[in-house]
């Protein structure tokens, strides 16, 4: 792959940026400017990411999965330990939070929910509409109901979603995924006996649950220019200006290495230009297996820059890596032949990637003062 200018200016910047991050870790240099091995080894075990971040005005986050949270203690360790955000993988969905109409199942959400209060954590909700994971039973129900029956289980769901959990989250992927990748609105049971009004109303519903928490839509496939960001764009823009309670704009960013990279920084800027909180929220990186030492250095090229594209965009408020280690990644089931997505290997030990987020990080630290708060 070939580095983009704005690589290059980064490296660069991330060059400069060595110092803090070696004042912030006590590694020592080489006489060839290089890090020694050890001293990387104390970089991860003393330079949290958390910390770093909040020194750049920056939450970083990571998608959890609560089974691993409860069953083992290194995994539960790190995750307190170098994140100042999570996001629960899947109990928050319809299909864990209401397994039978009317009745909810709150158990495992309220576990991360009581984790991240005891971490000093924020929590993203994700997500209250998708169009996956939907439960058994409204999947069934749903073809033969009217629109007036559909459009009040959503409302009742949203709304008993949002009040169980007030005061406890940040920032709420209301509507997930409502895009397909041509930019059009999603062919889902939803659009189907709603319309596209169902968007307008989900937000309307969460906010008046919670006002103080923020809103967001979230998709994948809009970190470049292309007919799906601007369509997306200009629907996030109509919503504004009918008074759509919507805060923010969520972009996945699950890149594959083999591709180009996108240009994440410009569309994050277009996003927070037009008025919107903006924030990398399934951040992944895949490459082809097995994975040699090249791919590493590419897709550890990638999390450096995607961070920075967050770093470098005030309205950036949060960057959350989809998953810890590459054990329970979701990659390699979804992407047959791909793999080493996370940050953390299959031991949970530090990848060479978990040092180039550092960097980022320890990069944005010069330039905090730019970013809101």
């Amino acid at each position: 792959m070939t580095a983009r200018p704005r690589r290059l200016a980064r490296i660069a910047a991330a060059l400069a940026a060595g110092a803090t991050l070696l004042a912030v870790t006590g590694c020592t240099q080489q006489g060839d400017g290089s890090t020694s091995h050890a001293a990387s080894a104390t970089a991860t075990s003393t330079a949290p990411l958390r910390t770093i971040a909040a020194k750049a005005g920056l939450r970083v986050g990571v998608a959890v999965n609560t089974d691993q949270l409860a069953d083992s203690a290194e995994y539960a360790k790190l995750v307190g330990q170098q994140f100042s955000t999570v996001t629960p993988e899947n109990v928050m969905k319809w299909d864990a939070t209401e397994p039978k109409l009317g009745t909810y199942d709150w158990t495992a959400a309220d576990q991360l929910v009581a984790y991240a209060q005891q971490h000093d954590q924020l929590v993203r909700g994700h997500n209250l509409v998708w169009y996956q994971q939907l439960p058994a039973w409204l999947t069934a129900a749903a073809p033969s109901m009217s629109a007036d029956q559909l459009r009040q289980v959503l409302k009742d769901h949203i709304t008993a979603e949002v009040t169980h959990f007030k005061g406890k989250i940040w920032q709420w992927d209301v509507v997930n995924e409502a895009f397909d990748d041509t930019g059009q609105l999603r062919d889902d049971i939803f659009l189907e006996k709603l319309g596209p009004g169902y968007i307008a109303d989900a937000f309307r519903w969460a906010h008046a649950a919670d006002p103080d928490a923020k809103l967001f839509l979230n998709d994948y496939g809009i970190e470049d220019a292309g007919m799906k960001s601007t369509a997306e764009l200009q629907f996030v823009q109509d919503l504004k200006s009918q008074g759509v309670p919507i805060d923010g704009v969520g972009f996945e960013t699950h890149v594959d290495s083999t591709y180009a990279e996108p240009d994440l920084e410009t569309e994050l800027m277009r996003f927070a230009q037009a008025g919107f909180d903006v924030a990398v929220t399934e951040a992944d990186v895949r490459a082809q297996t097995p994975i040699d030492a090249d791919q590493v250095k590419t897709q550890s090229g990638i999390f450096a820059d995607t961070v920075s594209a967050c770093l470098d965009v005030p309205q950036c408020i949060s960057y959350t890596i989809w998953g810890l280690d590459d054990k329970d990644s979701w990659v390699p089931s979804t992407f047959p032949g791909t793999g080493g997505a996370t940050l953390y290997d299959e031991d949970l030990k530090p990848k060479p990637q978990f040092a180039a987020v550092q960097k980022a990080l320890a990069r944005g630290v010069a330039t905090a003062k730019k970013r809101v708060k």
